[in-house]
C-alpha cells in the first residue's frame, strides 16, 4: 500500500497535491491561477476558494486547480461544496488523497459503507492509517463485527499505529455494548491518557458499576483541575450513576473520531494548514464534536485566520463542558485580530457566567493588564484568588501578576506582599526574584537582598538577557562597577538591540572611565528606541542629555548622589 499519509508539507496547495502544479503559462487564466496560489500560500482560504473557482471556469479538468479548490473548501469547513469537484478529480486520479477525503466523508454521512470499503480496498483512499480505521468502521456499519475487529487489529499491528488501532477498537466495542471487551483494552494500560480516552474509559467503568475506579482514574489524571463538564461527570460517578455513552454513539461518530485522531497526531508534526483538513472533516462528520471545533480553531489561529477561528470557537455550544475554554480561545482570536475591546467583553461575560472558574478571571486579568488597565486587572485577580480558595503552588503566577499591577499603580506595600506570596508558593522562581530584586534597586533600597535575589535568578537562567541586565544594574547601584561591566556586556550580548540594556551599559562604562565607549552605547540605545512603543522604559531625552554633558552632570541635575559618593569613595 503506497505511503500517502504524509506528515510534512511546505506550501498549502502544493503539499496536498498528487500532481505537479502547472506553471501559470499552462493555464488559460493565469491571473486567477496566480491569485489562487498566492491566497493559498497566505492561508487566505476565502480568496483561495474564489480564485480557484474562477480558474476552473477556464480549465475545468486541471487536477491541480481541482485539488486546490477542494483544499480551500475543506479548510473553510465547507467540504460538501467540494463534492462535485472531488468526484471529477477521482475519475481522473482515483488515488488522489484530498479528493478521497471528501468522497469518503460524504459516503460516511450517507451511511454508504459499500462505497467506503470499495474505495479503500481498491487502495484509493486517504492513507494507510485513515483507510485502515475507516474500513474497520465501515465493516461495523455493515454489521460485520468480526471483520471490523480484525481490521482494527490489523491497524494495531502496523508499526507505530498500535494506539490508534486499540483505541478505535475499544470505541467500536462500546458502540456494540461490549463494555467488558472495551474495559480490557483500557485496563491494559497500553493507551496513553488523553482527555477523550479518559472520558470513554470512565463511561465504560460506570456501565460496569466500577464507579469508584472511574473516580480514581479522573482524580489521578486531572487532579483537582476539572472543567465543568469533567466535574459534572465526576459528580455522577460519585453518586453511582451510569454515564451515558458520549464517546461514540454511531458509526459516523467513530469515523469522525478517525479524522480527529489524525488531526491530533499531526499537531506539531505537520504544517497546520495540512492538519486543519482532518480537523475540519471531523467537524463535518460530527457537528457536536467540541474537541474538533477547538482543534480546528487552534490551527486557524496559528495560520492567522482569526475570523475563521472565532467561528470555530463559536461552534462550541454554551452547555458544553469546554464552552469556557472555547470562549477564552475566541477572546484570544479577537485580540489577535486587533479587536481588543470585543475580546475583553467576551471575557467579562464569561467571568459572569462562569464565575466559579478561577482561570476565567485570570485570563480576563491578564488581558486587562496588557491594556494597562491595572485597577480592573487587580479586581479580576482578586476574584481568581478568592475562587481558588487555599493558596497552592501553581497560583504563584496569579500573585505575581497582581503584584505587577500594584507596582505599576504605585501601591508598593500591596505589590511587595504579593511578590513575597508568590515566592512563598514557588521559592526561587526566577521571574519573581528578578522583578522584586530590580524593583528594590530602582527604589534604592534593600540592595543586598536585591542582589542576592537576582543572582539566584541568573543561576537558574544564565541566558536570560533581562535578568543578566538586572544583575549588572544592581552591581552598578552598589558601586561594584568593574563587576557590573562584565554582567552588562553579557546582557548586551544576549539582547543586542534592547535600548534599556545598551543605555545601562553606557552608564556602567562611564562609571569606570570608559567615556567614549559609554557615548557609543548611548547612541546605540537611542537608535533602538521605538517612538511608538508606549511601554519602552528607555528615556531618550535623558540619554541625549548624557551625550551632551555626561552622566555626572545629569546625576547632579537630578539631585542624585554623584558616582564617587554613591561608590563610597
Amino acid at each position: 500500500m503506497p505511503q500517502r499519509f504524509a506528515l510534512k508539507s511546505t506550501i498549502f496547495a502544493a503539499a496536498l497535491c498528487a500532481f505537479a502544479l502547472p506553471g501559470a503559462a499552462e493555464t488559460p487564466n493565469p491571473g486567477a491561477y496566480l491569485a489562487a496560489r498566492s491566497a493559498a500560500i497566505a492561508n487566505d482560504f476565502e480568496k483561495s476558494a474564489t480564485y480557484y473557482a474562477k480558474a476552473l471556469a477556464f480549465d475545468s479538468k486541471n487536477p491541480a486547480l481541482m485539488e486546490g479548490a477542494i483544499a480551500a473548501q475543506i479548510s473553510l469547513g465547507k467540504s460538501s461544496k467540494a463534492v462535485a469537484i472531488a468526484r471529477l478529480l477521482v475519475d481522473a486520479a482515483p488515488d488522489n488523497q484530498i479528493a478521497n477525503m471528501v468522497i469518503l466523508s460524504e459516503a460516511a454521512k450517507a451511511e454508504n459503507y459499500d462505497l467506503i470499503l470499495e474505495t479503500i480496498d481498491a487502495d484509493h483512499g486517504v492513507g494507510p492509517l485513515v483507510d485502515g480505521l475507516l474500513g474497520a468502521w465501515a465493516a461495523a456499519g455493515q454489521g460485520q463485527v468480526n471483520d471490523a475487529l480484525a481490521r482494527f487489529d490489523a491497524v494495531a499491528e502496523s508499526p507505530g499505529l498500535k494506539n490508534f488501532g486499540l483505541y478505535h477498537k475499544a470505541l467500536a466495542l462500546i458502540l456494540v455494548g461490549d463494555f467488558e471487551g472495551a474495559a480490557e483494552i483500557f485496563d491494559s494500560g497500553a493507551l496513553p491518557p488523553t482527555r477523550r480516552g479518559i472520558i470513554a474509559q470512565a463511561e465504560v467503568l460506570s456501565q460496569l458499576d466500577r464507579h469508584d475506579e472511574a473516580v480514581e482514574l479522573i482524580d489521578a489524571i486531572f487532579g483537582g483541575q476539572l472543567d465543568p463538564g469533567m466535574q459534572a461527570m465526576r459528580d455522577q460517578l460519585v453518586a453511582k450513576e451510569a454515564l451515558p455513552r458520549s464517546a461514540v454513539r454511531s458509526v459516523q461518530d467513530g469515523m469522525a473520531e478517525v479524522f480527529f485522531s489524525v488531526a491530533s497526531a499531526l499537531d506539531g508534526e505537520a504544517d497546520d494548514a495540512y492538519s486543519l483538513l482532518y480537523a475540519r472533516i471531523a467537524e463535518e462528520l460530527r457537528p457536536d464534536h467540541t474537541d474538533a471545533h477547538l482543534q480546528a480553531a487552534v490551527f486557524l489561529e496559528r495560520l492567522g485566520q482569526y475570523d475563521l477561528a472565532v467561528e470555530a470557537y463559536r461552534a462550541v455550544p454554551r452547555d458544553a463542558g469546554a464552552f469556557y475554554a472555547a470562549e477564552q480561545g475566541r477572546a484570544d482570536a479577537l485580540r489577535r485580530s486587533g479587536r481588543e475591546d470585543a475580546a475583553i467583553e467576551v471575557l467579562k461575560q464569561l467571568a459572569i457566567s462562569h464565575a466559579d472558574i478561577p482561570a476565567v478571571h485570570v485570563t480576563l486579568g491578564d488581558s486587562l493588564r496588557a491594556q494597562e488597565k491595572y485597577d480592573a486587572a487587580i479586581e479580576s485577580y482578586d476574584r481568581a484568588i478568592e475562587a481558588y480558595g487555599e493558596p497552592e503552588a501553581p497560583q504563584w503566577a496569579v500573585y505575581f501578576a497582581r503584584a505587577i499591577c500594584h507596582e505599576r499603580m504605585k501601591n508598593w506595600d500591596q505589590a511587595e506582599a504579593d511578590f513575597r506570596m508568590a515566592l512563598e508558593l514557588q521559592p526561587d522562581q526566577p521571574q519573581v526574584l528578578n522583578y522584586l530584586g530590580y524593583s528594590y534597586l530602582e527604589m534604592q533600597t534593600n540592595y543586598e537582598e536585591a542582589l542576592e535575589m537576582i543572582e539566584k535568578a541568573v543561576q537558574q537562567r544564565p541566558n536570560d538577557g533581562y535578568i543578566t541586565d538586572s544583575l549588572g544594574w544592581g552591581l552598578y547601584r552598589v558601586g561594584r562597577y568593574d563587576e557590573a561591566v562584565v554582567q552588562m556586556e553579557r546582557a548586551v550580548e544576549l539582547m543586542a538591540v534592547d535600548p534599556v540594556v545598551n543605555d545601562h551599559l553606557g552608564d556602567v562604562y562611564w562609571a569606570v572611565g570608559r567615556y567614549r565607549e559609554a557615548e557609543f552605547q548611548w547612541r546605540r540605545a537611542l537608535s533602538f528606541i521605538d517612538p511608538e512603543d508606549s511601554q519602552n522604559e528607555a528615556d531618550p531625552d535623558r540619554i541625549r542629555r548624557k551625550l551632551e554633558v555626561g552622566l555626572d552632570k545629569v546625576l547632579a541635575e537630578e539631585g542624585a548622589a554623584p558616582l564617587k559618593v554613591a561608590n563610597g569613595n
